[in-house]
């Protein structure tokens, strides 16, 4: 008989690429709960809620950190902390909307750095009312996630060496966006998103207070006006002359 060599698997494709760990996505699919989906590149966050079906994930909501720029006016940079919270609370806010209320985490084979921005992504689906399994410590401070440690270097670059500030932070003032001021432009991207999902409760409220209002009194009818009836003159009788000819 001749003797078998030793065997050997070759992993998925997506294994090999470095894209999937199937023994962590087992686990995931296995729970039966949406999977907050959060990627990252160098300048970009997308954060996605999805649930498993045995043809594929099905996509319930997501968001990306371009939409930042292209409808609330977002400046800064689509890779930092800060935009990374406001695209994961965009998303939980998409997510409620659509009766999800539960959630786990999904960061595929990155490392799960404590206050990275795949944390800070996380804590802004949370602060959108979404319930999500995690460790506080994880989650970065509000001072970082709002860009106060930015503007506090900014603020000792302006005032010491002014060459560098001007490098590090070009982007931010070709932006015409002092990053001195990220904390507060922050606060009004945030204020913003929540607007724009309080436009349509108050668009239902409008036609119900219109119908609350009392209706009008109906107008009197007017007086119809006679004309007075005009007497006609009695016919002439014919002369006895006349009826001889």
């Amino acid at each position: 008989m001749m003797a078998l060599g030793p065997s050997y698997r070759v992993p998925y494709r997506r294994r090999r690429e470095g894209k999937t760990d199937y023994h962590a996505r087992r686990a995931l699919v296995l729970s039966r709960i949406p999977r907050l989906i959060v990627r990252g590149s160098l300048r970009h966050m997308t954060v996605q809620i999805a649930e498993a079906q045995p043809n594929g994930d099905r996509i319930i909501t997501s968001a990306f950190s371009r939409e930042l720029i292209k409808t609330y006016g977002w400046q800064a940079n689509c890779g930092n902390l800060s935009s990374a919270y406001l695209t994961g609370f965009l998303c939980g806010l998409r997510a409620t909307g659509k009766g999800v209320k539960k959630a786990i985490l999904d960061i595929g084979l990155f490392a799960p750095t404590k206050g990275s921005r795949l944390f800070a992504a996380l804590k802004g689906a949370l602060d959108a009312g979404v319930e999500i399994p995690c460790d506080k410590e994880k989650l970065p401070d509000d001072k970082r996630i709002s860009g106060q440690h930015v503007a506090e270097y900014a603020q000792h670059l302006a005032a010491d060496e002014q060459e560098t500030y001007q490098k590090q932070f070009a982007q931010y003032l070709k932006e015409k966006l002092s990053p001195e001021q990220l904390p507060e432009h922050f606060t009004q991207t945030k204020e913003k998103i929540i607007e724009s999902f309080k436009q349509p409760e108050e668009k239902k409220k409008e036609p119900e207070a219109k119908a609350a209002k009392p209706k009008a009194k109906p107008a009197k009818p007017k007086a119809k006006t006679t004309k007075p009836k005009t007497v006609r003159k009695p016919r002439k009788k014919k002369t006895e002359e006349t009826k001889e000819e």
